[in-house]
């Protein structure tokens, strides 16, 4: 056995500035994101000069921070709201940025220990730490808004009554939860990178764990692809080209991930509500703009665009290429049976971050003496979730199915690649 070389004890550099910039660098490439969003969205005429906190509510959002708005009208009047939904193409931007960042320090190596993966996370934690407490103090505005004309304006101009609403954060609420977020981010990319480092106790689950999670993340984000390509040629043949860039840098994973689910049978309930809509394409608005709650499904987006049969056809497609790119990564030996469990647990813990993730509730109301709460244009709501259970289920069927079928597909092609004279016809997919 060769002795180690200079370069095998080598320690990487990863110290504070390394970390300052991982952090940095994610939230300035969330903070664009969101700012050129919510700028297409309109935002920038929000009076006050509130943009930037704006901006920065929506960052602390994207990690699961939550936003609380309030008001104060007077002793006559009453405004209540809240918010909790995350805008996943921002999210999905720091997941990037910042996993990225966190294994950068650690590239070009098989193995790295607990304890030094451990430091270089927490140097990352502590100035993610410092930076969720700026964003978080940040991320508060009070704004004067008008009633305009009908009931509301005469009682208002009456009495006196002018509405100042804002928003704030639950500041250890949100540094709590972006913790998590964060744990959840570098964990995350040590899972689905292939060649990230893992201490010696874990390489065993290397190669039952990576094959599925490398394969989820592939689907995710083919998934976002998909939706980019048909939102791009959206705005490009049919105008509105700011609401769909909207849609687009604010919350395509929104749309394109529980899309998946429904693709898949899955059924969500919402209801939309008032001018206060958040930005969705508008068949989606039209199916859950109703008076009761709605059902989100198949059979109902059917009914306005019968194109949303497409759906299954592209889940089924891409969860084939998924399975088949699963088994491909996997040990040839591994039975397609195993295959197909691995794969439906895989596509469970990935609807199940779906359904945990998109969900949407955001409500505002404002009365003058009772009159006005839900009703007049000064009220909204907007409510998305989903039917956990059923959803999960299917995942486990369409996962056990296609896991099984990818396997096969894999097998196939691993026995032509041994006749064409490949060692083994093992050679893994890139």
């Amino acid at each position: 056995m060769s002795s180690p070389t200079l370069s095998d004890l080598a320690i990487p550099r990863h110290g504070w500035a390394q970390a300052l910039a991982t952090v940095l660098g994610g939230l300035v490439a969330m903070g664009a994101v969101a700012a050129l969003g919510l700028w297409a969205a309109g935002a920038t005429d929000l009076p006050d000069g509130s943009f930037p906190q704006v901006v920065a509510a929506t960052v602390v959002t994207a990690v699961g921070g939550t936003v609380e708005l309030s008001g104060d009208a007077g002793a006559l009047a009453g405004t209540q709201g809240g918010l909790t939904v995350m805008p996943l193409s921002v999210t999905l931007t720091g997941v990037l940025v910042v996993g990225r960042g966190f294994l950068r320090p650690l590239r070009h190596r098989a193995v790295a220990g607990a304890p030094e993966l451990a430091g270089w996370a927490a140097r990352i934690a502590a100035l993610w730490l410092l930076a969720l407490l700026v964003l978080a103090l940040a991320a508060r505005h009070t704004f004067e808004i008008s009633l305009g004309d009908g009931p509301l304006g005469d009682l208002g101009e009456l009495f006196g009554v002018t509405p100042v609403v804002g928003f704030s954060t639950d500041v250890p609420l949100t540094v709590l939860v972006g913790l998590v977020w964060l744990a959840g981010v570098l964990v995350l990319a040590l899972l689905v990178t292939r060649g990230a480092p893992l201490p010696g106790g874990l390489l065993r689950f290397q190669s039952s764990v990576r094959p599925a999670a490398h394969a989820m993340g592939r689907l995710l984000l083919a998934c976002v692809v998909i939706g980019l390509v048909i939102a791009l040629t959206v705005a490009a043949t049919r105008g509105n080209p700011a609401e769909t860039f909207a849609v687009i840098l604010l919350g395509l994973p929104n749309v394109v991930w529980p899309a998946l689910t429904i693709g898949l049978g899955a059924t969500w309930d919402g209801r939309v509500e008032g001018p206060f809509g958040l930005p969705m394409p508008h068949v989606l608005d039209e199916v859950l703009r109703t008076p009761d709650v709605s059902e989100l499904n198949l059979g109902t987006l059917a009914e306005h665009d019968g194109r949303v049969w497409w759906l299954p056809v592209t889940a089924a497609v891409l969860l084939l290429a998924t399975a088949f790119v699963m088994a491909a990564l996997s040990p040839a030996g591994l039975r397609a049976w195993r295959h197909a469990v691995h794969m439906a647990i895989a596509l469970a813990f990935a609807v199940l971050m779906i359904c945990l993730t998109a969900r949407i509730s955001a409500r505002i109301g404002l009365s003058v003496l009772g009159i006005g709460d839900m009703g007049d244009g000064f009220s909204g709501q907007v409510l998305l979730g989903p039917r956990l259970g059923s959803a999960l289920g299917l995942a486990l069927l369409w996962g056990l199915v296609t896991g099984f079928a990818g396997a096969l597909l894999a097998r196939v092609v691993r026995r032509r690649g041994a006749a064409r004279g490949r060692p083994g016809g093992r050679r893994p997919v890139p």
